[in-house]
Order: C-alpha cells, then structure tokens, then sequence
C-alpha cells in the first residue's frame, strides 16, 4: 500500500456492481476492503475481504471496527449491498417481507452510515457514496417496494448531504438503470402471490430477461463511483450507463402522462 492510499469500505463486494467498484477503486491506489456476508477465501481479489450482514447491528460494528483497527482512518463508504424482489403486485408481499426488504436496501445504509459517520467527522473528511437507481426518481409497476427502497435512499443521502458537508464529508447517489449481473438471479419471490397477477407476472419476467441481455456491465457503474469518489466537488446525483441518463432526462423534462404511457408501453403493461 502507497502512504497516500485512501482507505475504503465497499459494502456487497462478493460479485456484480460491488464487486467492479472494489477493483476499480483498488486500481485507482485505494486500499479497498470489500463486504460480504459469507466470505469465500478462494481465489485471488484485489481487495480484502471483512464478513459484514447490514441487517445486524453488531456485525456492522465488528467490521468497520476492525478495519479501523487495521487502518486508523476510513475516507470512502460505498453502500452498495441490497437485494431486489420478482415482479409482482404490493399486495403480494406480506410485511415481514416489506421489513425485510427495506432492512437490508436502506436500513442497511443508515446503519453503515451511524458506524462510519463518527469517524470521519474526527477526521474531517470522507466521502459516503450510496448506490441508488432509476428507480429512486421512476416508478416501476409492480416493482412499489424495491422503488420504495430507492426513494428511500434518495431522500435520505440528499439530507445527509446538507447535514455533512460543512464537516468535510459529501454524500453522492448512483442511479444505474438496468445492469448485467445476478442481481435478478436472486430476485425474492413475493410470498403473498394471488391468482390476480399471475399473468403480469410472467409478462413482466420475460420482459425483464430480455431487456437483462443488453444492459451495462457492471464496470460502468464502478467507473462513476470512482468519478464521484474523486471529484474535487461531487455532484449529490450521477446517472450511470446512457440509458440511465436518458431516463433522468425524461424524468426532468417530459410530461407526466407521456412519461407514463412511454413506461407502461416499454413493459408491455395494457
């Protein structure tokens, strides 16, 4: 490790999108300890490993505490671990599941966040990178509780930001849209399904495993980070991948009814 090696924590780094921003950042002379909840010691990463479950208290506190122990300091969060469900209605979901969804997707954040906060405020700097999505500022039908999440994280970095920022620390979102990996291969089943969605169900997974076969690669969500990370004067937001940045656009500018009409028609919805 260089003297002027930035240290950083990437959360979910075991494969997909964590997994790129961990090399990435390793590449650019971070020293880059990545998470996972079960630790595989096989194989050779750029990157340390640390066992790390959001969901649990004392296991954030175990993790960033050694890594501390380890380095002294902390300058990069990247909370990128989270899960998405199958497509189905609100209603097919109980609310064990919705708690378990949003343990993991934003609280899972807030408690990365509670444990690192504290120590970048003694140093005086860091940067909190939360990764977010389209559908933070989208709606996705019969997506509500994975959208909910990422509305969730929007609103919660962007007053973040304003709280951390005269402390030395800014907080950024990255908003991919669809990207190439198992993310949708682990997919949580709603556990409430009713006969009523079976057939959008089916409609909407073939869709999705279609459009799945042309997305970003995961490298591109990993180079934002790091542009984000590096950035003299990060911006709150960054859209990832040109469909992302299409789908801002059309957020920012097109009228509410063509933006719905075009959503509905690209997920085959009557």
């Amino acid at each position: 490790m260089k003297p002027s090696s930035k240290i950083a924590l990437v959360t979910g780094a075991s494969s997909g999108i964590g997994q790129a921003t961990a090399d990435r950042l390793a590449r650019a002379d971070y020293r880059v300890y990545g998470t996972s909840r079960r630790v595989d010691r096989a194989g050779q990463r750029s990157f340390e490993m640390l066992q790390l479950d959001v969901t649990r208290d004392e296991s954030v506190g175990t993790a960033v505490g050694e890594l501390l122990r380890r380095e002294g300091r902390i300058d990069l969060l990247v909370n990128n671990a989270g899960f998405g469900v199958a497509p189905g209605g609100a209603e097919e979901s109980s609310i064990e599941q919705v708690k378990a969804i949003f343990d993991t997707n934003f609280f899972g954040i807030v408690r990365m966040v509670r444990a690192v906060v504290p120590h970048m405020r003694r140093q005086g700097s860091g940067r909190i990178i939360n990764i977010g999505s389209v559908l933070g500022f989208l709606p996705m039908p019969y997506g509500a509780l994975y959208a909910a999440t990422k509305h969730a994280v929007e609103g919660y970095s962007e007053s973040l930001d304003h709280e951390l920022r005269t402390r030395g620390i800014r907080v950024s979102v990255i908003e991919p849209a669809y990207t190439k990996t198992q993310f949708d291969a682990n997919f949580l089943e709603p556990d409430a399904k009713l006969d009523e969605y079976r057939e959008v169900r089916a409609s909407l997974a073939d869709t999705l495993s279609k459009v799945m076969a042309n997305a970003e690669q995961p490298s591109v969500v990993a180079e934002v980070v790091l542009k984000a990370a590096s950035a003299a004067r990060p911006n709150l937001r960054y859209t990832a991948g040109a469909f992302a940045g299409r789908l801002r656009l059309l957020r920012r500018f097109a009228p509410a009814g063509v933006l719905d009409a075009g959503i509905r028609k690209d997920l085959r919805l009557a």
